[in-house]
């Protein structure tokens, strides 16, 4: 019986994987856009401190500022992300792995008993 579970823990975390490589691809997309955009704001905040448009101080602030603000953008992105995942795996009723824990313990407390049960009778 326990061969049973061990197999069904298996499908569900591999189909849970496949899923969550995905977002894992979408999100490390998402990280290297913001890179490659963080590049481009400091480059373009460079030429205007080379042409004397700004000072450097002020650049720089300029470009933490930016940078704290696209900080929090991800974040809250990520957050509803990782919300709208959460309900989609729920309405999918695809078990979580403290879900799939709590049966194991549970089947394996039941077993427990049964055997006790045989030997009593035995």
């Amino acid at each position: 019986m326990s061969e049973k579970i061990e197999v069904i823990e298996e499908e569900v975390v591999e189909s849970g994987s496949s899923l969550l490589a995905g977002v894992r691809r979408v999100l490390m997309a998402g990280v290297g856009a913001v890179a490659l955009a963080q590049e481009e704001v400091e480059e373009f905040v460079k030429k205007l401190v080379d042409r004397g448009e700004i000072a450097e101080k002020d650049g720089r602030k300029l470009v933490d500022d930016i940078m704290e603000k696209r900080k929090s953008r991800a974040q809250k992105a990520e957050d509803a992300l990782e919300n709208r995942i959460e309900g989609l795996l729920d309405r999918m009723n695809v078990p979580t792995k403290s879900d799939i824990d709590d049966l194991s313990k549970k089947i394996t407390l039941l077993a427990e008993k049964v055997d006790e049960l045989k030997s009593k009778k035995a």
